[in-house]
């Protein structure tokens, strides 16, 4: 049992049940049976009744009596003579002799209150003058589902069920709050910031309810503090285009007017300007991505048109590296996504791949259609380079994240593609995940779910522009 609340029923029913029937049977214990009272003082009357029958009218007459007996008290005769046999000659049993030789404890004890039989034992000398022993079998209850010593069994089932009742809704009551603020906190974990488990000031005062109160006084300080940054990001940005776009003017103007040995500076200057203008660019473009998907356009994409032309433009920037574009593509796999946003997720990782793949070799793209419920669509890109700290492979999407310093500074990387690329794959439905290969290099999955694909017909295995013969 992992769940709290099926614990605390189960244990407060059980612990409920078992007081409630305790307690009738302790009470059903010690409260005197005025049934066996009252068949304690006929004994003898029964006995000497049935002998007197026995006397006048033979066996028949003392089986009429006994039949009588039985239909008014529901017990059971048996008389023994001297010699320890039946009057009537019937075969008693076991306990009947048990009984006899005087073993009547088990019917005075506690536990033995709790017996299904009872029975009681008397002796007396008849009218022929010789001695003879009345044992009376006490029978249960015509109904024992009903009934229990007295105790009706419908009371017993109805006092277990109604305390079943309240121990249902006391663990309700005591686990609702934990089952809200646990709603609550894996909306907040996967990335809704309005979550909040709605407790008010004026509802409840104990442990759990300030505990709800300061998750949402908690959540709303979260919201209030990345909505911040979210607004800082945007402001920033917007705010150093206006510099750059004067730079820029500043930069041709500059050309215009300076000597040949200003070249190298003004170049320098200029391919600073289009990073940072190109950094800008993205950071608008994360800030947007971050806001979510209400102002998100989706669309059915084919995703194979897409992917080849993304590696038409990869071959073409690869041939400064001699670098080969391979590319594996399963037909016919539409998904539901914003076109310009899946152009630029896969985009990225695949200009990531070649920034860092070794030199000589080749970047594979493969686009696969997952058969499993639900199906995906699968885009599979693969370099060949150092690959990727097992440590750092879940921090790669992250905004600014860097590996290696003074790598990025040499590929001119900023941080910010594959975590563009996390974004806007998990605002088209999927997700994205790095791992690195057995043969060296990084691989990074991108799954998208399937909008409708056909039965695949055929798979396109091409390389794109090979420049270069040498492959590893």
């Amino acid at each position: 049992m992992r769940s709290l609340f099926v614990k605390i029923f189960v244990s407060f029913w059980l612990a409920q049940a078992l007081f409630f029937i305790l307690a009738l049977l302790v009470a059903s214990a010690l409260r005197p049976s005025r049934e066996i009272s009252n068949l304690q003082a006929q004994e003898g009357r029964f006995l000497s009744e049935a002998l007197q029958a026995q006397q006048t009218g033979g066996d028949a007459a003392t089986w009429k009596y006994m039949r009588s007996v039985h239909d008014s008290h529901r017990v059971h005769l048996f008389i023994f003579d001297e010699n320890g046999k039946d009057i009537l000659g019937r075969k008693t049993p076991e306990w009947t002799q048990r009984a006899l030789r005087g073993d009547t404890s088990t019917a005075d004890t506690f536990w033995g209150r709790f017996r299904p039989m009872q029975f009681l034992r008397a002796s007396a000398p008849g009218p022929d003058g010789r001695h003879y022993t009345l044992i009376i079998e006490l029978l249960p209850e015509p109904h024992p589902w009903f009934f229990f010593h007295g105790v009706s069994g419908l009371g017993m089932l109805i006092g277990i069920v109604s305390s079943g009742l309240v121990c249902y809704l006391l663990a309700r009551y005591l686990t609702f709050p934990i089952v809200r603020l646990r709603a609550a906190t894996q909306k907040l974990a996967d990335g809704d910031l309005s979550a909040r488990t709605g407790m008010k000031t004026s509802v409840g005062h104990d442990e759990t309810a300030e505990l709800m109160r300061d998750f949402d006084r908690m959540a709303e300080r979260i919201e209030k503090l990345v909505a911040a940054q979210r607004r800082l990001l945007t402001d920033i940005s917007h705010e150093l285009r206006s510099p750059l776009a004067r730079l820029n003017v500043a930069l041709e103007l500059a050309r215009q007017r300076s000597g040949p040995e200003a070249a190298g500076a003004l170049e320098r200057i200029d391919r600073e300007s289009i990073r940072l203008n190109e950094m800008i660019q993205r950071l608008l473009t994360l800030a947007r991505l971050e806001g979510g998907e209400d102002a998100l356009e989706k669309c059915p994409v084919h995703l194979e048109q897409l992917i080849r032309e993304i590696a038409k433009d990869a071959s073409f920037e690869a041939q400064s590296r001699r670098l080969e574009v391979e590319v594996d593509i399963a037909e016919n796999c539409v998904v539901r996504g914003n076109p310009s946003l899946l152009h630029s997720a896969i985009e990225n990782v695949v200009r990531n791949a070649i920034r860092y793949t070794e030199e000589g070799t080749r970047v594979q793209i493969q686009l696969e259609g997952s058969g499993s419920d639900p199906a995906e669509a699968i885009v599979r890109v693969t370099d060949f380079g150092p690959g990727v700290p097992e440590e750092a492979l879940d921090k790669l999407f992250r905004p600014f994240y860097r590996i290696d310093d003074a790598r990025r500074r040499q590929t001119g990387g900023v941080g910010l593609g594959l975590s563009i690329t996390a974004r806007a794959v998990s605002l088209c439905g999927g997700k994205v995940e790095a791992r690195n290969s057995h043969q060296g290099g990084l691989i990074i999955e991108i799954r998208l779910p399937l909008l409708a694909r056909e039965p695949r017909k055929d798979t396109l295995l091409e390389s794109v522009v090979p420049v270069s013969s040498g492959r590893h």
